[in-house]
């Protein structure tokens, strides 16, 4: 556990935001690793070496401390999404592209990320919502890039094309990770910009 003499000197709330960060990332490896039924209250301190008081310090509970895994991932793919279509060609093709690499890229370069965003999300009530805000904004990122590149498109036929995208997006990733898919990223990411397209 902790020593009395690791947070001397260090300013109370950088020590319990150091102390938060240390619980998530401990998360993220036993979720990662283990699935969310490795995640405990008792077996995060003893990964990142707190006391289990520093636990409740910063969540109520674990299923607030897997949202907080979550929400890390997820903003974390979310940059890497947005950084790789805004270096893409502007054309619908290559941002396409771009962010289905950048998606399954993102998810298998760490296979723990893959499990807490597509795998383990489903079962978890905390997590399903999380991930079902995920999906909603990666619905309405594909609207309103779409509507950028495509103006003049039928506003149903924009609708259903992003539904469909989202689901099959959550289902491709999950299909890769799961190595269903074989292990050539780029011939996946080609085959499903085909098929998206």
């Amino acid at each position: 556990m902790s020593s009395p003499t690791r947070w001397a000197g260090v300013p109370l709330t950088d020590r319990r935001a150091e102390r938060r960060e240390l619980l998530v990332d401990a998360a993220f490896r036993l979720f990662g690793d283990e699935g969310e039924s490795a995640v405990s209250v008792r077996s995060v301190c003893r990964e990142c070496g707190l006391n289990t008081r520093y636990f409740y310090e910063s969540f109520a509970d674990v299923d607030e401390l897997l949202g907080a895994v979550y929400d890390r991932v997820a903003a974390e793919l979310a940059e890497v999404v947005e950084t790789a279509i805004g270096q893409a060609d502007d054309t619908v093709r290559a941002r396409t592209r771009a962010g289905i690499a950048a998606v399954l890229g993102y998810s298998s370069a760490d296979p723990r990320r893959g499990r807490v965003l597509f795998t383990e999300a489903r079962a978890n009530p905390v997590l399903a919502a999380r991930r079902e805000a995920a999906q909603e904004q990666l619905r309405q990122g594909v609207l309103t890039e779409g509507g950028r590149l495509t103006p003049n498109s039928d506003p149903i036929a924009a609708a259903v094309g992003a539904a469909i995208f989202t689901g099959a997006m959550a289902e491709l990733a999950q299909q890769w990770l799961a190595g269903n898919l074989g292990d050539d990223l780029d011939a996946v990411v080609d085959h499903a910009v085909a098929l998206v397209l």
